[in-house]
């Protein structure tokens, strides 16, 4: 049975190897506007999705851009006898879940107020070596 346990244990340690991933904390952008970016890049080779990331008008793809340039060099430390380009990096997950709040108060007419609620947003960028190419 310890045999078993240590072959899954390097097996599992070898597949960790493989992806790499960066996190984006507190992000000042509501993470509405954030997922219409991320879509885009998706499952996207790593080269092609900076390409749309730099190309992209939105404020979004400057800090997206930013975060998937620290996923590929977090994905180098790992693996630093291999190259980017044999691997083919692609963009296996990106997830954007909502952060804090921060909450104000606008006055509206007749003595009211309107609650102002300025969202931000949290952002995962998961990297990885296309595994596709090697099993066949």
């Amino acid at each position: 049975m310890g045999v078993r346990k240590k072959e899954m244990a390097e097996r599992i340690k070898a597949e960790k190897k493989q992806i790499a991933f960066a996190k984006l904390n507190n992000c000042p952008t509501s993470p509405r506007k954030m997922r219409l970016v991320a879509d885009l890049v998706r499952g996207e080779k790593v080269e092609r999705a900076l390409h749309i990331l730099r190309f992209n008008p939105k404020e979004a793809s400057r800090r997206l851009e930013k975060l998937l340039l620290s996923a590929i060099a977090n994905w180098q430390a790992k693996n630093e006898d291999a190259s980017i380009e044999d691997a083919e990096l692609i963009v296996k997950e990106i997830r954007v879940d909502g952060g804090s709040m921060l909450k104000r108060l606008r006055p509206a007419p007749q003595g009211r107020a309107h609650r102002i609620r300025k969202r931000s947003n949290h952002v995962t960028i998961v990297v990885g070596a296309n595994n596709n190419t090697q099993s066949n």
